[in-house]
């Protein structure tokens, strides 16, 4: 996205781009000079003042310095056959480290670039290029690099980077992928709807600090992110990353290295900050509904991605409402991908399995559940009379369907524009904690659920613990709503919902 003028104001604590250091420096071996011990002054009389710099530091205009090997080649004091270099071993006060592990290669505790590089065979300017993402390195060397930075679990110094390294006024924003075998709409391929929300509130967030935003997506399945994302952590100041679909042991690495931010991700992810909408609510609020004051009782789950953090809130909120209501009962589930394909194949497996059809089908999102819809409307079922249908997100595509879909809205947009906001305040201020943000849901009533038709109500879903009023909590939610863990709201549900 194009940058905007230079007159609007940016964020409090962050510099002023015309303030930056003009020439760029090769962080990894600054940080490394301390623990690389200086050549003797007179192995290099020719050289002028101040020669007992690294030779591998990265020059500023991206060219080789004088006396500095090819690409993939070890630097002068780095054999071909993989020996270590001159002071690899070393751990000094600037060194690059990282707090893993690699007894497997007889490495100490923490790695350091000359590591990498003298595992990798190549010098430490070509292992710093990797890490930052730059240019001039052959794809071959690349590889061989990141292979060795994923299995020593190297992570660069970020003391050392926030010294040394240039601001870019740019954010990273990472969205999931999610596609099905039949690309019948875009929102199968790019997660439009979700994600085209969440950007428009991220670019309300950076236009007024003259910010850019740099945007790739993740397949959910398959995809090595792990070196994707090493790499353009080394192209921003900071990532936004959505539906946690990187690991909380790798999130902490890119932590780390660089302020992080996770969208719709687990409120219980520890390494990052969290902005997500109050999911476990929202759905508790919806299966209260149904069993309430429609008298669903056999309810039938279309549950979610088995890695999204929202499908898990949504779960064990309807578990937790169903065992609640002795005379309700979960008589199915379905491991859908919040695909519309995967909502046909539901309900396809529903009416091919010949049984009685379940009083409501709850569905982890709104595209899974017009997909439903559509197997069931091309089957004849009538919905709501035989069979209630719900979703979660309240995308604009359940409003127009007849019957028009009850959902749960979630802030899609606000969800971007309070991540956004957290992801600078955190480049500012980079050693503020961790912090969880849960955003309000309303209940959205139409007429798929057995409300009358016509009905559009919204009712915002306010906090109160009904769960813990009624009943001690389970091991499990104990854990979630216990009062010894600093930091963290409860996760709460109305207590009751109006009858429409």
């Amino acid at each position: 996205m194009s940058q905007h003028s230079d007159q609007e104001p940016r964020p409090t604590g962050l510099p002023d781009p015309a303030a930056a250091v003009a020439a760029a420096v090769d962080v990894d071996a600054v940080a490394g000079a301390a623990a690389k011990p200086a050549a003797p002054a007179a192995a290099n009389p020719a050289a002028p003042s101040g020669a007992g710099a690294p030779a591998d530091r990265a020059p500023a205009a991206g060219a080789p310095a004088a006396g500095e090997p090819a690409d993939g080649a070890p630097a002068a004091g780095q054999p071909a056959d993989g020996g270590s270099p001159s002071g690899a071993g070393a751990t000094g006060a600037g060194a690059d480290r990282t707090a893993g592990h690699d007894g497997d290669r007889g490495l100490g505790s923490a790695v350091t670039l000359y590591d990498v590089a003298r595992l990798a065979g190549v010098s430490t300017a070509t292992v710093s290029r990797v890490v930052h993402g730059q240019d001039r390195v052959r794809d071959s060397t690349r590889a061989r690099v990141q292979q060795v930075i994923e299995e020593t679990g190297y992570v660069p110094d970020g003391a050392a980077q926030s010294l040394s390294r240039r601001r870019k006024y740019i954010i990273g924003l990472v969205c999931v992928e999610r596609q099905s075998e039949r690309q019948q709409y875009d929102i199968e391929s790019m997660s439009l709807l979700f994600y085209d929300e969440i950007l428009r509130g991220v670019e309300a967030s950076i236009r007024h600090h003259n910010w850019s935003l740099l945007i790739t997506y993740l397949q959910e399945a398959g995809d090595p992110y792990q070196p994707r994302l090493m790499q353009l952590s080394g192209q921003v100041d900071g990532l936004l990353i959505g539906e946690g679909i990187v690991p909380s042991p790798f999130l902490a690495r890119l932590a780390d290295r660089l302020p992080v931010v996770v969208i719709a991700g687990n409120p219980e992810e520890r390494n990052a900050d969290v902005v997500t909408a109050d999911n476990w609510s929202g759905a508790a609020a919806l299966v209260t509904h149904l069993i309430a004051f429609h008298g669903r009782s056999r309810i039938f789950h279309l549950d979610g991605p088995a890695t999204a953090p929202d499908a898990r809130e949504r779960r064990l909120a309807l578990h937790e409402v169903i065992a609640k209501h002795a005379d309700s009962k979960l008589v199915g589930t379905y491991q859908g991908n919040f695909t519309v394909q995967s909502g046909e194949e539901a309900g396809e497996s529903l009416l091919a399995a010949g049984a009685e059809l379940p009083d409501a089908v709850v569905c982890a999102n709104d595209q899974m559940a017009i997909g439903v819809l559509q197997a069931f409307g091309r089957a004849g079922v009538q919905v709501p009379d035989q069979v209630a249908v719900v979703g979660f997100d309240d995308i604009f595509p359940g409003s127009l369907f007849d019957p028009s879909l009850t959902t749960v809205h979630q802030p899609m947009r606000l969800l971007g524009e309070r991540a956004c906001a957290r992801l600078l305040d955190r480049i500012a201020k980079p050693h503020l904690k961790p912090r969880v943000e849960l955003l309000p849901t309303e209940l959205v009533l139409r007429a798929s659920c057995g409300c009358p038709p016509g009905t559009g109500s919204r009712r915002a879903i306010t906090p109160a613990d009904y769960v813990r009023a009624s009943q001690a909590p389970s091991a499990s939610r104990g854990r979630r709503h216990g009062a010894g863990r600093a930091g963290r709201p409860a996760l709460t549900v109305p207590t009751q919902v109006q009858k429409s």
